[in-house]
């Protein structure tokens, strides 16, 4: 699943990321768009809080591209 959050600032990515993980079940893999430039830093911390993990991050044309899996446990 894509989710496109360029053009925002925090932390509306990582809100955006954590409202389509509850709709995703339990080790889902979700990517997220982002051009702000904090969401390399949020991302990972919202993901150690949540029991998730990033997978990968990658940056292309000042897009990056936040790939996680979700928690194996369903998030609230």
């Amino acid at each position: 699943m894509i989710v496109d959050a360029r053009g925002h600032r925090c932390p509306t990515p990582s809100l955006r990321l954590q409202k389509a993980m509850r709709g995703a079940g339990p080790g889902a893999r979700l990517t997220l768009l982002a051009t702000d430039p904090m969401a390399r830093i949020d991302v990972p911390h919202l993901m150690a809080g949540l029991g998730g993990r990033v997978v990968s991050i990658s940056e292309a044309d000042g897009v990056l591209a936040i790939e996680v899996e979700t928690p194996d446990v369903p998030t609230g």
